[in-house]
C-alpha cells in the first residue's frame, strides 16, 4: 500500500505544480481592435458627449482604461490605417495619403511590407480582418489584399471609396465578390454610389461576421481587426442630396426636432455602440472576457461630410479642427482599452501614444519580440498599470498631401509644430499645456524649441516616389 500511496501523493503534487505553473504563465490573450471611421474625440459620452447616446462604450470606459492623449496615424483614413498596420509613422509607412484612383498600387501595401497581422500570424494567432481595409484592392493593388498581409480571413470593403456606400451591391469575402440585393446608382468615378433600394446595411453584416469570427476561433489565440464604416458619410449621397447619412433607422433620435442629417449622424454612432455591446455580451457568454484585450478607437478626427450640424454635437471639443486638420481635432482620437484581468477598471491615463504603437503593444501582449526598425513603443505597461516601465516617444510625426504638403510634429507630448502647404512655410508652434485649441503661435517666444522641431521635420520622413513633397 505504501508504494501506491507514494505514487498517488506524487501524482497529486505534480498536478498541483502544473496547475500553479499554468496560473503563473497565463494564456496569450486574444486581441481585438475596433476601429471606428471618422468618429471624433468627443462623440462618446465617456469623452464628454452630451447629446449622442453611447451606453456600451461608456460602460467599456468604466470597466477599462481611457487614454486622454492618443493620436491617429494620420488625419485621413488610408495612411492612418497604414500606420496602425505597419508600426511606422506617416513619414515612413507605405501609404502616406488617400488616393483617388481605384486599384492604384500607390494605395496598396507591397509584399515586403511587414504588418502586425503577419507577425501575430507567425506567432500562432488566427487573424481576421472584418470591415473596411483600405490598403489594397483589385488590379495592380492586389499586393495589399488582406490575406497577403497576414490575415487568414477577410470580409468587407477593400477600398475606402467603395466604403462610402453603406448599402453596397457587393462586399468581398477573401478575394471573392459577394453580391448583395442593394441596387446602386454610381456617382462619380470612384466605385461608389447611392442605393436606390436600401435593403442590407453593410455594417450589420460586418458586425455579424465579427461576432462569428470570435465564436469560430475561441479555442486558440486570435487577432480580430474589426473596422466598422460608421459614422463615415456617403460622400456621393451628400453630393446629390446634401445628406450623407445612411442608417436603417434614426433609433432614439427619430422624434427629435432636428434636421435628418443630425438624426442620421447620431443614429450611426449609437448603432456602432450597440455593435460593441453585442461583442461584450458574446465575450462573457463564451467565457473569453478574462483573456481578451479589446481596444476601441477611431481612424481620424470627426468629419463634416454629412451636412450635419457640428455645433450640435461639438465632436472635437475642446480641440480645433476636424478630419483633414493637423491640429488635434483632426488627429487626437478616443482610445478605450478593456480587459477584466489586466486593466484596472475606471482608470484614465495621459500617456502619449499613437496608432504606430499598436504593433509593439500587440507583440508585448502576445509574448513575441517586436521587429526592429519600427516607430513603435509598447503601451502594454500602461495597460498593466506599470508607469515606471512605460517608455515614451520624444517626437510624433504626421503629414498631409492634399492642397500642398503639410507637416506636424509633437515634442515631449506638449509642443506642437505645424507647417502648412509648403516646405518653405513658417513653422507655427503651440503649447498644448496652456493652449489646447492651438490658437496662439508661440514660435517667436521659443526660437530654440522652434528650431529643434524644424530640424526634426526636415529629417523625419524618408523620400518615396509614391508620395513626393510638392
Amino acid at each position: 500500500m505504501k508504494p501506491l500511496l507514494l505514487a498517488l501523493s506524487f501524482a497529486l503534487m505534480l498536478a498541483v505544480f502544473r496547475g500553479s505553473a499554468r496560473a503563473a504563465a497565463p494564456e496569450r490573450p486574444n486581441l481585438i481592435v475596433i476601429l471606428a471611421d471618422d468618429l471624433g474625440y468627443a462623440e462618446l459620452g465617456s469623452y464628454g458627449q452630451k447629446v449622442i447616446q453611447t451606453p456600451h462604450l461608456d460602460q467599456m470606459a468604466r470597466e477599462g482604461l481611457r487614454f486622454t492623449q492618443f493620436y491617429a496615424g494620420a488625419t485621413v483614413c488610408g495612411p492612418s490605417r497604414s500606420v496602425l498596420m505597419t508600426g511606422l509613422h506617416q513619414g515612413h509607412t507605405r501609404l502616406r495619403g488617400n488616393i483617388s484612383t481605384k486599384g492604384s498600387i500607390v494605395g496598396a501595401l507591397r509584399p515586403n511590407d511587414l504588418t502586425v497581422a503577419k507577425t501575430l500570424q507567425s506567432a500562432g494567432y488566427t487573424t481576421g480582418m472584418i470591415g473596411k481595409w483600405g490598403l489594397g484592392d483589385e488590379g495592380d493593388a492586389q499586393t495589399g489584399l488582406p490575406r497577403r498581409q497576414g490575415f487568414d480571413t477577410f470580409f468587407g470593403y477593400l477600398n475606402h471609396h467603395h466604403a462610402h456606400n453603406h448599402y453596397p451591391d457587393y462586399l468581398w469575402r477573401n478575394e471573392e465578390k459577394i453580391a448583395l440585393p442593394n441596387i446602386v446608382t454610381p456617382v462619380g468615378n470612384f466605385g461608389s454610389g447611392v442605393a436606390t433600394n436600401p435593403v442590407l446595411f453593410a455594417d450589420d453584416l460586418i458586425a455579424d461576421e465579427a461576432l462569428k469570427f470570435v465564436a469560430q476561433h475561441q479555442d486558440r489565440p486570435f487577432f480580430l481587426y474589426w473596422c466598422p464604416i460608421l459614422p463615415h458619410a456617403n460622400n456621393e449621397r451628400n453630393t446629390t442630396e446634401k445628406n450623407g447619412t445612411e442608417v436603417p433607422d434614426y433609433g432614439p433620435y427619430a422624434r427629435e426636432n432636428w434636421p435628418v442629417q443630425d438624426k442620421g449622424q447620431a443614429a450611426m454612432i449609437t448603432r456602432l455602440d450597440n455593435y460593441v455591446g453585442r461583442l461584450f455580451t458574446q465575450l462573457r457568454q463564451l467565457g473569453l472576457a478574462e483573456n481578451t484585450v479589446v481596444l476601441f478607437t477611431s481612424d481620424n478626427g470627426p468629419h463634416n461630410e454629412s451636412s450635419h450640424d457640428l455645433t450640435r454635437f461639438q465632436p472635437a471639443r475642446p480641440f480645433s479642427g476636424i478630419k483633414r486638420s493637423l491640429t488635434d481635432g483632426g488627429i487626437r482620437v478616443p482610445l478605450i482599452a478593456w480587459n477584466p484581468r489586466l486593466i484596472r477598471p475606471g482608470t484614465t491615463t495621459n500617456h502619449v501614444a499613437y496608432f504606430g504603437d499598436w504593433f509593439a503593444t500587440a507583440c508585448d501582449l502576445a509574448g513575441v519580440p517586436a521587429p526592429a526598425g519600427l516607430d513603435s513603443v509598447s503601451f502594454a505597461p500602461t495597460l498593466r498599470a506599470q508607469p515606471a516601465a512605460q517608455m515614451k516617444h520624444e517626437f510624433l510625426y504626421w503629414e498631409f498631401h492634399e492642397k500642398g504638403f503639410s507637416q506636424a510634429a509633437l515634442y515631449q507630448g506638449r509642443w506642437k509644430a505645424i507647417r502648412l502647404q509648403t516646405v518653405n512655410a513658417p513653422l507655427a508652434l503651440y503649447d498644448l499645456q496652456t493652449d489646447i485649441a492651438e490658437r496662439a503661435d508661440v514660435s517667436s517666444q521659443n526660437p530654440e524649441l522652434t528650431a529643434k522641431l524644424a530640424v526634426y521635420l526636415s529629417t523625419a520622413r524618408t523620400e518615396t516616389p509614391d508620395w513626393p513633397v510638392k
